[in-house]
């Protein structure tokens, strides 16, 4: 299965996406959402500002989820929708427009990825409490085995995991603990007869990263698949060597891939690639390629088309796909993977022991933030290499750079999207919207099976924000843990920090106070973790409360707080909406603290952002920590 994870702007532009990337080869859908969706609003509340169709489409009702399919077969296609916290109101839409168009239930194939876990611990697109989101994933389970058995309710993500610097062991045991986690709570839900575990077991699917380190990808995927295979064997009594398969689809590492040098990014994407694809005893059935450029922004169709190019050369001109397993016998695959599973086993079980992946979220999230700061480290330090990025700087200039060398949503398609969805409210029957979200709320506040009620909501009209609204004052929201204080001090000696914390020590008025703040829905917070732990490390006091905070929020923060510099991160491509706001929010609160902020920042968006007010900006290429703390208390002792 060739897939490219896409979708932006409005579901008209998407859906004419999906056709041209179809007809040029690629065999199944990959859909991307925008951040309003993931996180449960409508394009017109006041956390979507910037946010609509940046990263993903927009999608908020019946009609948009129609545009988006036009012309496309649902009971022909194989749909994969990288949605979480919202999980169940896709699929009910997905099933609601598939039942209009007269395609039965029982045809649809695809994939909700539905894997929670992993967006408290590194994506950020979260909702509601641990144990009701895992009660909205059971919920599908039993609902799909019922009603659409050849739909995979949940894709466990190790992928995130490795992105927010999980080891190959945590990857694994995190991972494989959710799983468990999940299907333990089916199987005692009592909505499943027992005898039906099997093809609930069968329907579960991963969704793995694959890293510079290819040999040893190949022995993490060995250990997967040996591990899986034993632990539905073992705990659920799976017989059937078929429903024990370990189906896992990837996409390669995108926290590998460099703003400097991004040409470098094709060779990593195929050596990537490799790592999951040339041990066919553990071979990925499903592949997709980030693009070059991602490092620097939105990928455009062309570089999209390249990536999917990479795939077909590998599948059609090499000879990857000809022998038997490769690597059966060999004594240095055998003895890596042997070690690998053995780490990966006693990590499963000690998270096992916390209760499951579910109940351990703080534990779990202190130790990934501590072995991505151990990672960052070792990339500071030189001891481990990135060619382009601490090694080998020298370049010559790159005929692919330039302003067009991204694509660029075009900011009007908010107001329009907006627009659109308030002439979809106008044209409902309100009453029957209000009907449907009074029966989600009350089948809520019961153990009954939320997709039926779910899925009449999208047939009557209901959109995105409405069903998240309604099931938010039934289970409340969530704020997961940052995971710093687990990383404070990790190898902070060898990085030039301690250099940075002898200047700032006898700051007047005692150690600095900097406020990191998220503006708007993006939740990929690894950067800011980052940032704030060296910065403790660097003697700064640190207030970081996490992500998605609105810009009235932040400013409230650094004027109570009395702070002495604000660092604000975005890596959604909202940054020109958001950090000018921000920034002018702040100076009407009183306060006179510089503003520095980093991300996915075209050089092009620099000088329009340092014109608003920003003091310094920071990108990917900035990598070493200690150059930007050195930076952060030049700011900040010149403002003192």
């Amino acid at each position: 299965m060739m897939r490219t994870y896409s979708g932006h702007s409005t579901a008209e532009a998407s859906n004419e996406l999906y056709r041209t990337n179809l007809a040029k080869g690629q065999t199944g859908l990959s859909v991307a959402f925008d951040l309003p969706t993931q996180t449960g609003y409508d394009p017109d509340h006041v956390l979507a500002r910037g946010e609509v169709g940046k990263v993903g489409v927009p999608i908020s009702h019946l009609g948009d989820m129609e545009a988006l399919l036009e012309g496309i077969p649902q009971g022909e296609m194989n749909t994969s929708m990288t949605i979480n916290a919202t999980a169940a109101w896709m699929l009910g839409l997905y099933v609601a427009n598939a039942d209009a168009h007269g395609v039965p239930s029982d045809q649809l194939r695809g994939t909700t990825q539905n894997d929670i876990v992993k967006e408290y611990l590194s994506r950020g697109t979260y909702i509601f409490p641990p144990l009701a989101s895992r009660r909205l994933i059971v919920d599908m389970f039993a609902y799909c085995n019922a009603n659409i058995p050849k739909w995979n309710p949940m894709n466990v993500c190790s992928y995130h995991l490795q992105e927010a610097g999980a080891t190959p062991t945590q990857e694994i045991a995190y991972s494989l603990a959710n799983a468990i986690d999940v299907l333990d709570a089916v199987r005692d839900s009592g909505q499943v007869d027992p005898d039906n575990m099997a093809g609930v077991v069968a329907s579960v699917s991963f969704f793995v990263n694959s890293g510079m380190r290819f040999v040893e990808e190949i022995a993490k995927m060995r250990v997967f698949t040996s591990m899986w295979d034993r632990i539905t064997a073992e705990r659920y009594g799976i017989t059937d060597p078929k429903a024990r398969r370990f189906r896992y689809g990837v996409q390669v590492n995108s926290l590998g891939l460099t703003e400097a040098q991004p040409e470098n990014n094709v060779q990593r994407i195929v050596l990537e690639t490799l790592g999951v694809t040339l041990s066919r005893d553990a071979r990925a059935r499903s592949i997709q390629l980030p693009a070059w450029n991602e490092a620097l922004g939105l990928p455009r169709p062309w570089d999209q088309q390249w990536s999917l190019r990479i795939q077909q050369v590998l599948a059609n001109e090499s000879d990857l796909l000809d022998y038997p397993d490769i690597f059966e016998g060999s004594v240095v695959m055998d003895g890596l993977t042997d070690e690998l599973e053995e780490s990966a086993v006693a990590e499963l079980d000690d998270v096992l022991s916390l209760g499951g992946a579910f109940e351990a979220i703080d534990e779990l999230k202190g130790r990934l933030v501590r072995s991505h700061t151990e990672r960052m480290r070792r990339i500071e330090s030189g001891d481990q290499i990135v060619i382009g990025v601490n090694a080998f700087t020298e370049s010559a200039e790159s005929p692919l750079a330039g302003e067009d060398s991204i694509l660029k949503v075009d900011p009007a398609g908010q107001a329009k999207t907006i627009a659109e969805l308030e002439q979809w409210r106008s044209a409902r029957d309100i009453d029957a919207v209000s009907a449907a979200l009074d029966e989600l709320e009350r089948v809520a506040r019961t153990d009954e099976n939320i997709m039926p009620a779910t899925i009449e909501l999208a047939v009557v009209g209901g959109t995105t924000g409405e069903w998240a609204g309604r099931l938010r004052e039934v289970f409340g929201e969530f704020r997961a843990p940052t995971g710093v204080a687990a990383a404070i001090g990790v190898g902070a000696s060898g990085t030039g920090l301690a250099a940075v914390a002898d200047r700032i020590r006898n700051a007047e008025g005692g150690p600095p106070r900097l406020l990191i703040g998220k503006p708007g829905l993006d939740g990929h917070s690894n950067g800011a973790e980052q940032i704030a732990v060296a910065a403790r490390d660097a003697g700064f006091e640190v207030i970081y409360q996490g992500i998605r905070l609105t810009p009235e929020q932040i400013a409230a923060a650094a004027r109570d707080e009395d702070v002495d510099v604000v660092g604000l991160s975005i890596l959604s491509g909202s940054h020109l909406e958001l950090i000018p706001e921000t920034i002018r929010l702040i100076r009407e609160a009183g306060v006179d603290a510089p503003v520095f902020a980093g991300g996915i920042i075209p050089e092009e968006d620099r000088a329009t952002l340092i014109d608003a007010g920003a003091a310094e900006i920071f990108t990917p290429k900035d990598f070493e920590l200690s150059r930007i703390m050195d930076r952060v208390a030049d700011l900040t002792l010149e403002q003192m």
